[in-house]
């Protein structure tokens, strides 16, 4: 057994999210495992770029009010209790609603050879709701 101490929080890219988003790592994935999970705290109108994660992921709110969209599929509100599942290769975006924080545990699994998640463009002024 080993007790692993509280790494720093880091600030997410601006390449990967729109406003201000904080990461927690609590697990990297150390061979064997290839589980990743992360807390990751989005600050009011902040959210993910559209992205797809090869082996799927889940999300589970902890706090907050949040939106998650899957291409071409509806707004939707995700609130404290929700576990959100998004299978391999569907693109989506998540994050808070517009005067809302909100926090989620993101978990995913690695895959044995290849990218782990991909990374495409901003969501639109258009495509996040705004009110």
């Amino acid at each position: 057994m080993k007790i692993l101490p509280k790494q720093p929080s880091t600030k997410g890219p601006a390449e990967m999210f729109t406003g201000d988003v904080w990461v927690d790592v609590i697990a990297k994935g150390e061979e064997p495992s290839r589980m990743r999970v992360n807390v990751v705290r989005f600050a009011p109108g902040a959210h993910t770029a559209w992205h797809s994660h090869a082996v799927g992921q889940t999300l589970h709110v902890t706090e907050g009010l949040g939106l998650v969209q899957s291409r071409g599929g509806e707004v939707t509100e995700i609130r404290p209790g929700d576990t959100i599942y998004t299978p391999p290769g569907e693109w989506h975006w998540h994050g808070a609603a517009p005067r809302h924080f909100m926090t989620h545990v993101a978990m995913r699994e690695g895959p044995g050879e290849g990218e782990e998640s991909t990374w495409g463009d901003h969501v639109t002024d258009g495509e996040y709701p705004s009110r």
